[in-house]
């Protein structure tokens, strides 16, 4: 939330991987964008021309079973938009252009860490316009199927208040609660990777899911030990990714929020459903444009950063 001006990337970088669900190859490339663009997905065709574009928010999501699938009318366009959304508003690059020339992001190690090298390598560039946020107003919350998910108004930034509950013994109950900085993402969330159980890789190869998932990209959990060879990053490794999974799924708002996010058992689904409710309320929200940061004190466990804003009015523009 540091400096009060857009910013994009300085240059070009690309990356290549493959899908964690479909399995394909896939190459990711990364440009600089105009002041107030914001985060926009090309799907190129085989000859290099830019065969559709859509702008990444709210109205842009068509799914989001297992994984945040982003088209329009004529189809989805991209699936696992998710990591690579959350390390760019991680890292508050608010203008972007991401061309793929497959149906997936590329899952790179099931983190964000392959995303966050890549715009650390293209490096960022400060625009002329400053940074407008979508700052909540009033509380908006959604409980389905036992999960419950709320916006709240927070003056000092973005924070997420995240707990999951699995039935399984290695992960339980889990819980972490941090304002979203490149400082904290970096260190808290971008290597994070997203799990899987054994017992689900029958159901999900039958469904068309998981068919790129390996130990190279995905926690794979039996009911008493993680199969990778290298253990977990984290301890609490899978609530990070959850919290992860938010911070893409919520930079769907299309511009940085002002909010607490707090979530149970939450995931894709709930993510989308309390942001669609966000943006279906326009009492709720107004967008305010940055003025310079303003820092209060940090506790032991507190790691925000304060943030003047300036009301602009109630709509997007």
């Amino acid at each position: 939330m540091k400096g009060a001006k857009q910013t994009t990337l300085r240059e070009h970088v690309a990356v290549s991987g493959i899908g964690v669900h479909s399995g394909l190859p896939v190459t990711l490339t990364l440009h600089p964008a105009d002041d107030d663009s914001g985060i926009i997905f090309q799907r190129m065709a085989a000859d290099g021309s830019i065969e559709r574009e859509i702008r990444a928010d709210v109205r842009a999501v068509t799914a989001t079973e297992f994984a945040t699938v982003l088209g329009d009318a004529k189809g989805p366009l991209c699936s696992t938009a998710e990591h690579l959304l959350a390390a760019l508003r991680g890292l508050s690059v608010d203008n972007v252009i991401a061309e793929i020339d497959g149906p997936e992001v590329p899952i790179m190690d099931g983190s964000a860490a392959a995303f966050v090298d890549a715009i650390d390598q293209a490096g960022l560039t400060t625009r002329a316009l400053p940074r407008r946020y979508i700052e909540v107003i009033k509380p908006v919350r959604v409980v389905k199927d036992g999960a419950l998910g709320e916006l709240l108004p927070y003056e000092y930034g973005f924070r997420i208040e995240a707990e999951i509950d699995f039935d399984h013994p290695l992960i339980g109950r889990q819980a972490l609660s941090l304002d979203v900085e490149p400082e904290t993402f970096r260190r808290e969330i971008a290597r994070a990777r997203t799990f899987g159980f054994m017992r689900d890789v029958s159901k999900l190869w039958s469904a068309g899911y998981a068919l790129g998932a390996s130990f190279d990209n995905t926690l794979v959990v039996t009911e008493d030990r993680v199969l990778n060879p290298d253990g977990l990053r984290f301890a609490d490794e899978f609530v990070r990714h959850k919290v992860l999974d938010a911070i893409g799924d919520l930079a769907l708002a299309g511009q940085p929020l002002l909010a607490v996010y707090r979530t149970l058992r939450g995931g894709h689904k709930l993510n989308h459903a309390v942001l669609s409710a966000l943006m279906g309320d326009p009492s709720s929200w107004r967008v305010v444009e940055a003025s310079e940061p303003v820092r209060r004190m940090r506790g032991h466990a507190d790691l925000a950063a304060g943030m003047a804003v300036a009301a602009m009015g109630s709509a997007i523009s």
